[in-house]
């Protein structure tokens, strides 16, 4: 630790800290519009500049010069006020006056910065520089002559999200921000240049001149497009949402936020379904809640109780999912399932199905397989902390890959084919991988649904576990054993129960005659092809896609905006969210219309209210009476001595559209937009 006097108050930070570090434990505000703390420094605005005494030039960048102990600072002296004054008089020659029609309006770093430090009026009397917009797709509007080259995007996509899009040209007062190619741009995270801009130069496309910052409520959730948890914030108007933001949280997300979970919000106004419909005389008519509550009673009084089934979707809460499986036990049904790719797991243990080693604790690793698994889209954000470690300048983390490589995971990684074969040459040592993981003192694995939901996913479970146990990569002080899930319900739905038990029917049963009654929980990914005709299907969920329309009852649901729910993310973590709007029309959330169904059917709930609810869901399992915390454990033993042979095919991506996996990006224009791009970029048309 070193010993810093800042403004004559004495504190101690760590050796290698930063002056401007120094500034801040000591308590002072220092302006700054280049530094980002998730960032390389770069010392190009100038801003942060403080003096400090005895030194050679007394005015340094504070971002940019270490500590060194027994220094002294000053961030408020004349010298310094003057400084940053002329700072600012610089920065503002070009900027343009547009400040009452910038989207940045209200939450601009420049605006903040320029009233505290700011003259008033400028010597500058040329004409202001213009510089043309730049394309970067349907997700970012440019304005950049707003630009005041801190090169915060430059280094964001060169380092956290690894595309390496953007950089300067020219020098001085012409250099301009671009992309190397006029396209638009193909990383998941590309909404976080709008956040690492403190101007506006770079803002939302969907939504430009749609609202002022300082009109927007604040709520907290969680997002649900993927597995990660992602701490958000959601921006609203009146009964809309309007943003999302990502909330910082270092443990799961630390502040960035993928593309999908940012701008499929559009996606929640479209498709929607906004009351009861019953099916009568083979059509779809509408209905009031106290006649549909009562018609599905009827009909599930009328079928035997092992005829009944539930399947459960990828965005569902894990209240409705409790309050579902509480309703098919109590009709002695045990037809539950919350696998709609119908993964394998073995859920005798937590740690069996969830990602061990924390999202914070890859940081930790030193070295990686992945098999069966892509997390660039299946999990962007986690990705970007794989990359993190990968970047890290501590030791080396070598990385490989076992299945489809449909992209540049972002990082060098060792491709060693799609074959699951390819396991048992590492169980085997037979692989030179192998002497890797087995010499690394953290060495992390992640299995992926690529491997969990094929006809062998069993084996490749039991041997990848048995390959975690002759690595040693399970022990009291590191877990390196971890499934990567891609939807947000999973975790929450194993947790539950929410499988079949003793003699229940799995989805494959259900959905091809095993029932006669089917409740689709939000299931939207379902083939019900191979349905019968005479099966009564009941649809509970906010979009109208496919199984909505094959639904012979529709309940509407809530949207994760609408509602007030808990969810699991991939690695255990049990995090709420909070209702920011009302659900549409006369939508409900689902648990209290499973709940009233209940009533119908004369069944008796432990439960009558949510917080009851929430009791009843840590009676069933005690996860979900600790928010926020991360308790995991994972038993190797399991996979010693398996035996049965692979599949032939290969290990394939189980991702084929990023933008469109589930019905809320699905229902999204822009989602769409941003998917043809991606995918058939021959119509692509630069603006």
């Amino acid at each position: 630790m070193a010993k810093v006097i800042v403004d004559g108050i004495p504190v101690e930070v760590p050796n290698g800290s930063s002056v401007l570090q120094a500034c801040e434990a000591a308590g002072k505000e220092i302006p700054r519009f280049c530094y980002h703390d998730k960032l390389s420094v770069a010392g190009n605005c100038r801003m942060c500049m403080v003096e400090i005494t005895g030194a050679r030039k007394p005015l340094v960048s504070s971002c940019s010069q270490p500590v060194m102990e027994g220094m002294q600072v000053t961030t408020d002296s004349e010298t310094v006020r003057a400084a940053r004054r002329s700072t600012m008089e610089l920065l503002l020659i070009n900027h343009p006056l547009d400040c009452p029609i910038c989207d940045q309006g209200g939450e601009c770093d420049l605006q903040d910065q320029a009233v505290g430090y700011g003259r008033d009026c400028s010597r500058y009397t040329d004409e202001k520089r213009a510089v043309v917009d730049k394309y970067m797709g349907p997700l970012i509007r440019t304005v950049m002559t707003r630009c005041i080259q801190c090169t915060r995007c430059v280094r964001f996509t060169n380092e956290i999200a690894g595309t390496a899009e953007l950089g300067g040209i020219f020098r001085g007062t012409n250099m301009e921000i671009t992309p190397f190619i006029e396209q638009s741009l193909v990383s998941e995270l590309s909404g976080n240049l709008i956040d690492v801009c403190p101007v506006g130069a770079l803002t939302s496309k969907p939504t430009a001149f749609y609202y002022r910052s300082w009109e927007l409520k604040n709520t907290d959730s969680i997002d649900v497009v993927d597995a990660v948890g992602t701490n958000i914030m959601l921006q609203i108007r009146g009964n809309e949402v309007m943003r999302v933001l990502p909330r910082r949280n270092d443990d799961v997300n630390e502040e960035w936020l993928s593309d999908k979970g940012r701008f499929s919000l559009d996606g929640l106004k479209r498709r929607r379904l906004d009351r009861p419909w019953i099916k009568k005389n083979g059509k779809l008519v509408e209905a009031s809640w106290s006649e549909t509550i009562q018609y599905v009673a009827d009909k599930l009084k009328m079928v035997a109780a092992d005829r009944i089934g539930a399947i459960a979707g990828d965005l569902c809460d894990a209240e409705s999912m409790s309050a579902l499986k509480h309703l098919m036990n109590t009709l002695g049904s045990s037809n539950t399932d919350c696998r709609q790719d119908n993964a394998y797991y073995d859920i005798s243990e937590r740690g069996n199905y969830v990602f061990n080693t924390t999202i914070a604790g890859i940081e930790d690793a030193d070295a990686l397989l992945v098999i069966g698994s892509f997390p660039r889209q299946e999990a962007p954000v986690l990705n970007a902390r794989i990359r993190k470690r990968w970047l890290s300048l501590t030791e080396q983390f070598p990385i490989a890959y076992i299945g489809e490589l449909p992209d540049d995971p972002t990082y060098k990684v060792d491709h060693f084919g799609d074959s699951p074969e390819l396991i048992n040459d590492l169980l085997s040592g037979n692989h030179a991988f192998a002497e890797i993981l087995k010499n690394a003192k953290k060495p992390m694995i992640i299995l992926g649904h690529g491997a969990l939901t094929r006809p062998d996913s069993k084996i490749i479970f039991e041997k990848t576990m048995a390959l975690a146990n002759a690595i040693n990569a399970v022990s009291e002080s590191w877990n390196g054993f971890n499934i990567l899930h891609h939807a947000a319900s999973r975790v929450a739905g194993l947790d539950l129960g929410f499988v079949p038990q003793g003699q229940g029917k799995d989805i494959t049963a259900m959905v091809n005659g095993g029932v006669d009654a089917l409740w689709l929980l939000g299931a939207d990914e379902v083939d019900l092809s191979g349905l019968p005709p005479e099966c009564f299907v009941i649809y509970q969920g906010h979009h109208g896609e496919r199984a909505a329309s094959r639904a012979d009852v529709i309940l509407p649901g809530a949207a994760y905006t609408e509602k007030s729910g808990t969810y699991i993310n991939t690695e255990g973590r049990v995090q709420r969210s909070f209702r920011a709007i009302c659900p549409p029309g006369e939508a409900k959330e689902e648990w209290s219309v499973i709940y009233s169904i209940g009533q119908a059917l004369s069944v008796e709930h432990p439960y009558r209210d949510l917080e009851t609810l929430r009791h009843y869901m840590a009676e069933v399992n005690p996860v979900f009476a600790q928010c926020g915390l991360v308790k995991n454990s994972v038993n190797v033993s399991v996979g010693d001595g398996v035996q049965g042979n692979f599949e032939k095919q290969e290990l394939r991506a189980v991702i084929s559209d990023y933008f469109l996996t589930n019905s809320i990006s699905r229902a999204s224009v822009t989602m769409n937009e941003c998917s043809k791009l991606r995918y058939a970029p021959s119509a692509e048309a630069a603006e």
